[in-house]
Formats: C-alpha cells, structure tokens, sequence
C-alpha cells in the first residue's frame, strides 16, 4: 500500500502524517484505556474503562478562529468513532470538529 504523508506544521515543529482530513474535520490518535485504576488495581480486559480522548494528529480546513491544534489532547463524543483507521498497531479516528467537546490544558 502507498500512504501519502501529509505533513502538519505546528509549534512543536514539523511533522509527519499519513492522513490530511477534508473539510471541517479531524484525525485523532485515540488514548489507550485504562489498564488499572488510580489505585492500582489491574483491570482485565473484559473491563477496561474507554478513554474518549486523543491527541490531534491532523486538522483538515476549519473555518473561524478554532482553538485547537496538533498536538492538543482532545475530549470527544463516544457517539463520534463512526470513522475508523488503524496503522502501525494504533487506532485513529476521524471526525467532525463539532464532535469535539473540549481541549485539555
């Protein structure tokens, strides 16, 4: 297969990815759940607690003044995953910027 790299200029310097989105969307690097609670119990996998939080890998064409930017930790509706793409062992998805629900800081 031949993957096209996109690459994404941010304040962290230049970087390469394999997804430009289109329109007013995003790619998310999604987080791995939880393994073991804060107090460090292990959770088996039947139980892993769902994280719907990734970093911003790629942003397609936002129109307006967004506030978020590769690199960015983002929150995200559990009812967004309906765009699904894994490479190199890792899940991404990609979505609707309005299925952003916030930035951490």
């Amino acid at each position: 297969m031949n993957e096209k790299k996109y690459t994404e200029d941010s304040s962290a310097g230049e970087q390469e990815f394999f997804l430009r989105p289109v329109g007013e969307r995003v790619v998310i690097k999604v987080g791995k759940p939880d393994e073991k609670t804060e107090s460090g119990i292990i959770l088996p996998t039947s139980t892993e607690i769902q994280k719907y939080e990734g970093e911003v890998m790629a942003i397609g064409d936002l129109k307006g003044d967004m506030s978020i930017k590769v690199g960015d930790i983002a929150l995200y509706s559990e009812f967004s995953r309906d765009t699904v793409v894994e490479f190199d062992g890792d899940e991404y998805i990609i979505i609707n910027i309005n299925n952003v629900l916030a930035v951490r800081e």
